[in-house]
């Protein structure tokens, strides 16, 4: 079976996709990853195979000026000027999409939940198309609007329309935490993957036993639309004035950002970021949707400071299952991180209500034990008109 995975150029959206892909690959199905020309690179890095397809368009400026609006006026509209965006980038890629889809004789295409290319692509090719979450479904309560949205490019493809949520929605996020999907749900264990990176070295031993360690990370998205959002410095000063150890995770770009940092604190450059949790108590991050279900998958609270859209949202839903605290951005004073820190650890109540999101993680299929569900809908979709599936247990 040949399996068509898709994203547009954003590095979080391919790295959710990466177990997947490589559990088909592992059982012998052959995988090509298509994006946007910049994230040939990021691909390849997966050990994947690349095809690049449609050209660039600037999505980091548009999140910019919806974070940053450039007229100082205050933030609004974020949820249209996304849709927009994410026409766009369907705009951008499909026709190329559609003949690599053909002309590879793929038999499904697996897409994340934000590149409508996918089944647009997969419509034109008369294949199967499946979903992909990277996280809670947020696009499941803007589903009224997506017809509208896409009926022009739907027309240009001589489409009567498309079902922007695929025959089935890959689900990666415990059910205690995911919101309605927009699709039958394949649930499947979250396996992180946090791109390439190398084994941290040991963390020094905790400064007195039964001592905290927090992790500070604030992923990659912020520091690429403006230093001035990477707040992982400001938050490791607030916090280590606790009785914690620190450890700071980030890329070897984002050390210079981090700015001055106390003494004893730690600082992990390249680690994966599942390979430092396990040894931390409680994470303080940015709240974006691979650092969240990784901290999730290690059983541990969150104190969250979002500031896009899709990050607001993800943090709200921690803060709704009582796995974590959020502070709304921008903090005036990053004291105000500190005592939301101290609450979070000195309060079980969230430890437990993470580790029972754990629990529900580690009960869902393995990426291994999901290949099977797929070639059933690829079969199925073979031999008559596709109809959404869920999962068999």
């Amino acid at each position: 079976m040949r399996i068509l995975f898709t994203t547009w150029a954003w590095p979080s959206h391919l790295y959710a996709m990466v177990p997947l892909a490589w559990a088909c690959r592992s059982a012998g199905h052959e995988v090509l990853v298509a994006s946007q020309p910049e994230l040939t690179g990021a691909i390849q890095a997966t050990g994947l195979t690349a095809a690049p397809v449609g050209h660039h368009v600037d999505a980091v400026g548009v999140f910019r000026d919806i974070v940053r609006p450039p007229d100082g006026g205050g933030r609004g509209g974020g949820g249209p000027r996304v849709l927009g965006l994410l026409t766009a980038l369907a705009d951008s890629m499909t026709d190329d999409l559609a003949r690599l889809a053909k002309g590879w004789r793929a038999d499904a295409v697996v897409f994340e939940p934000t590149c409508f290319a996918g089944p647009l692509a997969a419509a034109v090719a008369g294949v199967p198309a499946i979903r992909h979450l990277y996280g809670t479904d947020l696009l499941g309560a803007a589903g009224r609007f997506l017809p509208d949205a896409l009926a022009p490019l739907c027309e240009r493809l001589g489409l009567d329309g498309v079902d922007p949520f695929g025959i089935a929605t890959v689900d990666p996020c415990p059910a205690g935490l995911q919101l309605p999907t927009g699709s039958p749900r394949l649930p499947m264990r979250y396996v992180p993957y946090n791109g390439p990176g190398r084994h941290p070295r040991p963390l020094p031993p905790a400064a007195s036993p039964g001592r905290p360690r927090v992790c500070v990370t604030w992923g990659t998205t912020m520091s690429r639309l403006d230093p001035e959002l990477f707040l992982a410095g400001d938050a490791v000063r607030a916090v280590a004035d606790l009785d914690v150890d620190v450890v700071a995770a980030v890329t070897p770009g984002q050390r210079a950002t981090l700015g001055a940092v106390p003494s004893g604190v730690h600082i992990a450059q390249s680690a994966p970021l599942h390979l430092l949790l396990p040894r931390c108590d409680a994470v303080v991050a940015h709240g974006g949707a691979g650092s969240l279900l990784t901290a999730l998958a290690a059983g541990l609270p969150q104190v969250l400071v979002p500031r896009l859209p899709d990050h607001v949202r993800h943090a709200a839903r921690i803060a709704e299952t009582g796995a974590g605290a959020v502070l709304p951005a921008p903090v005036e004073d990053p004291a105000a991180i500190r005592d939301r820190l101290a609450e979070v650890l000195a309060e079980p109540a969230y430890r437990d209500a993470a580790g029972r999101l754990r629990g529900e993680m580690l009960a869902q299929p393995s990426p291994a034990a999901v290949v099977p569900e797929i070639e059933r809908v690829v079969a199925r979709s073979a031999s008559g008109p596709v109809q959404p599936v869920s999962i068999r247990r």
